[in-house]
């Protein structure tokens, strides 16, 4: 049902791995599914802990991705991260969720996914939607 674009297998690579533990039992999806949806959840988290602004548009459903007075997403979350990093407990929260994806219980129904995680990656639910071949976090 799922068949990723190349781009998506290379960004996904490392992260098919059949989680462990119990996250396993609460997860629903193929394992190959929760992986994709853990594998774009700590590629946003990793953007935003080391700046990226790039690297978290990368993940972002396109409707998210828009220019806004003249500034590309790139450009608006790298203004964003710059503030955040400043803060030491942002920071923490971070690394925390990065800490958290590999364990978090996800559930994919159809081309939604949600991971489940104490804080939101964004403003929202952490849901993500198939799209673009590959899974990308909505608002």
């Amino acid at each position: 049902m799922f068949r990723p674009s190349s781009i998506c297998v290379l960004l996904c690579a490392g992260a098919l791995v059949v989680p462990a533990g119990a996250a396993a039992e609460y997860s629903h999806g193929t394992p190959e599914q929760i992986s994709w949806v853990r594998s774009a959840a700590s590629r946003f988290v990793s953007a935003e802990l080391t700046g990226d602004g790039a690297g978290a548009c990368a993940v972002l459903e396109g409707r998210l991705r828009f220019t806004s007075r003249g500034r590309d997403c790139a450009q608006r979350w790298d203004a964003k991260l710059r503030a955040l990093r400043r803060d030491p407990l942002a920071r923490k929260r971070l690394r925390a969720l990065r800490g958290a994806i590999a364990s978090a219980a996800v559930v994919v129904r159809g081309n939604l996914a949600w991971i489940y995680l104490r804080s939101p990656l964004m403003s929202g639910p952490n849901r993500f939607r198939w799209t673009e071949n590959c899974w990308m976090l909505e608002a």
